[in-house]
């Protein structure tokens, strides 16, 4: 029997079955596996995959929605890979148009962009709206201590959190705060007052902390809350920061963190992201924004 032209491959839903194919396939790309993101991924999201008759998968990508679970206010796009042996061959071009297809054609879009892939997204309409340093390296604390207080986040402190997300964020993302708590190796937040002003997630990708979402008051909330997660590891730390957020990538890079790469931040349907930009510092991950 023939194998079946590439064009002709259906595309699938995928489930936390495809877990192992999927890292397989970032590993096939010289992406880490990171299984544990792509846990949270295809918990959270709405997976999209094509099976390769040889086995595992020409290509994949997931989808988070926020907002309304019926009528979802942003849909971030992320993990977008393509098989190297498929490559350039419009796979990828294929998957994302099925992906904006099937997304209601009012609900705005977002992703981050590598060089790369940036031309096949601009090619379908989305428009660069920023940009974002990943930062990477050991945390080597110096300069004056935090004045900020910060400590471990508590389960009586996930509905504030969930408020101060959505404030910030501008679309409600429960399903994927919620999952914090046992998606990280650590959560914390930052107080004045008694009231919380900032909070931060410390979760494990392969020999790497990285320190997302990362949603403060201001930059001095920003240092304090990265500080006391680098506290709680000897790994690298890594995070992705809006480039707008000048003094704490100055900061981080002081303290030992190292400039990587650049993405860009690309929307559909919506010339920006909603909510406080100068309140959100890094996201859960770019594949999540």
């Amino acid at each position: 029997m023939s194998t079946p032209p590439l064009a002709a491959l259906p595309i699938r839903r995928l489930t936390p079955r495809d877990l192992i194919a999927c890292a397989d396939l970032s590993e096939d790309r010289g992406w880490p596996r990171e299984e544990h993101k792509w846990g949270l991924l295809l918990a959270a999201g709405r997976g999209y995959g094509i099976d390769d008759p040889a086995g595992g998968l020409v290509s994949a990508c997931v989808v988070t929605e926020y907002g309304s679970r019926h009528r979802p206010d942003l849909c971030a796009i992320g993990m977008v890979l393509v098989a190297q042996r498929h490559a350039r061959q419009g796979i990828g071009r294929r998957l994302m148009r099925h992906v904006v297809a099937e997304t209601d054609t009012t609900t705005p879009l977002t992703l981050y962009a590598t060089p790369y892939g940036r031309p096949l997204y601009e090619g379908l309409g989305f428009k660069v709206t920023g940009s974002s340093e990943m930062v990477r390296g050991p945390f080597r604390a110096g300069g004056p201590p935090p004045t900020v207080a910060t400590r471990p986040a508590t389960g009586e402190d996930l509905a504030h959190l969930v408020r101060l997300d959505e404030e910030v964020f501008g679309v409600d993302r429960t399903h994927v705060i919620t999952r914090l708590p046992a998606f990280a190796d650590q959560l914390h937040v930052a107080e004045e007052g008694g009231r919380i002003i900032g909070y931060a997630a410390l979760w494990p990708n392969m020999d790497t902390h990285v320190v997302g979402p990362l949603i403060a008051r201001d930059t001095e909330t920003a240092k304090a809350l990265v500080a006391s997660l680098a506290a709680c590891t000897d790994r690298p730390l890594r995070t992705d920061v809006d480039v707008r957020h000048e003094s704490l990538l100055t900061w981080l890079k002081e303290c030992g963190l190292a400039s990587v790469s650049f993405n860009a931040v690309m929307t559909y349907g919506v010339p920006d992201l909603p909510g406080d930009w100068t309140r959100r510092f890094a996201p859960v991950t770019v594949a999540a924004g």
